[in-house]
């Protein structure tokens, strides 16, 4: 597996480099569906991601964003994300980043998460830990949620119907603060380097996560559902932190949807 994580990790850096050029001269963005955004660096880097796991793991069967995925025979299965914080990248605003997940027989056993712009290689084996540029990394250690740095993600669009909005002024009004980076790959990558303490978000898809999960578990944190069920690439939210943390966040959920909010909503005034 070692030896899996070294060629993954180069992959995720020439995707990276590959990414740059087009980050630098701001590419033609297109939608798919809806929404959703896609560019031309999403299947170049895609391309070339996948052109190496052919050469490299023949049997291995791929999943991914841009639609370039295969099914394999050896019971491995990569999760691939292109290019997450696809927005971000598209208005010129420098948090993206390359994801890739490897999934053994339903357990995840590598990730890797390469941002391009800072250079930080997040790496994690199944049981061997996790790591940034070669160097060990853990979650937080901060035990309360008031003193507690923590992110999310909102859809591109229809956010008021999202039960998101509501969670985040109250998260908002019950921590350090809220931060909204707009790559979930990387949100878990800062958790299990303990520079975020913890990260929530809804209806997030298998290659946006595999990677940033299997981080945040081989680096001491705890990864389920918002209502504390076990946390499966397919399920419709996650939430992730650090072993004290985690039973308090899931506390406020808990509260919120039962309508009992910590924080009281203000009177909207004008400023004076």
């Amino acid at each position: 597996m070692s030896d899996i994580l070294s060629i993954t990790s180069n992959i995720a850096r020439e995707a990276g480099a590959l990414l740059m050029p087009f980050f630098e001269r701001r590419v033609r963005v297109e939608y798919k569906g809806e929404v959703d955004l896609v560019t031309e660096a999403d299947r170049a880097s895609e391309a070339l991601i996948i052109d190496r796991i052919r050469k490299e793991f023949p049997d291995h069967g791929v999943v991914a964003e841009e639609g370039g995925g295969y099914e394999g025979s050896s019971g491995y299965c990569w999760y691939i994300d292109p290019l997450d914080g696809t927005t971000n990248f598209a208005h010129s605003f420098p948090v993206f980043c390359v994801s890739m997940g490897l999934e053994k027989d339903g357990q995840m056993v590598a990730g890797v998460v390469y941002d391009p712009t800072r250079k930080e290689l997040f790496s994690a084996e199944k049981g061997a830990g996790a790591k940034l540029n070669g160097r060990p990394i853990q979650v937080s250690a901060i035990a309360g949620l008031s003193e507690a740095l923590v992110a999310t993600g909102f859809p591109s669009r229809k956010r008021h119907e999202n039960p998101n909005i509501h969670l985040y002024h109250q998260f908002n009004m019950n921590t350090h603060g809220v931060r909204r980076p707009g790559s979930a790959a990387l949100d878990l990558a800062y958790v299990a380097a303990g520079r975020l303490d913890a990260f929530w978000e809804f209806h997030l898809h298998s290659w946006d996560i595999a990677a940033g999960k299997l981080l945040v578990q081989e680096a001491g944190g705890v990864v389920t559902q918002y209502n504390g069920k076990p946390h499966g690439l397919d399920s419709g939210s996650i939430a992730a932190a650090n072993r004290e943390l985690q039973p308090q966040l899931l506390e406020m959920f808990r509260e919120i949807f039962a309508g009992k909010y910590p924080a009281a909503l203000p009177e909207l005034r004008p400023p004076d």
